[in-house]
């Protein structure tokens, strides 16, 4: 698997509106995008870093990962993306690997990524998310 450079950085957030001021005005990134994905209970507000991206995520429904991440653990840093140049290659490879995996399957992520998570097990307690950029 090639590795292309870390996509985004994910920080869960009890609310978007009360979190994202320091990172567009304090901090001055560019805001780039509001995204809601149902499937994962949650709603994005991403920033760009010019080199990778800042992604707050707040969860939209009870028992959404997010939501239990932030019940366990406060809000913080959820997870580190690197983006990837085959998805496929990379989930035979952590698999062959005995990397465990949250999701074996791609799924479509934020931006239209397809997307897999790495369990926190196999990595030393972070969330890691591998992405690919849809084609």
């Amino acid at each position: 698997m090639k590795i292309l450079g870390i996509e985004h950085i994910g920080i869960a957030v009890k609310d978007l509106k009360k979190r994202a001021p320091f990172w567009e005005h304090i901090l001055g990134l560019s805001h780039q995008r509001n995204e809601n994905v149902a499937e994962q209970g949650v709603s994005t507000t991403i920033y760009d870093t010019n080199n990778s991206k800042v992604e707050l995520l707040q969860p939209t429904n009870e028992g959404s990962p997010v939501e239990k991440f932030i019940a366990n653990r406060g809000e913080g840093l959820h997870h580190l993306c690197f983006e990837v140049d085959d998805i496929e290659l990379a989930v035979t490879e952590l698999k062959n690997a005995g990397i465990e995996l949250i999701n074996e399957t791609p799924r479509v992520g934020v931006e239209g990524y397809r997307v897999v998570f790495v369990h926190p097990k196999s990595t030393g307690g972070v969330l890691v998310e591998l992405a690919e950029k849809s084609r």
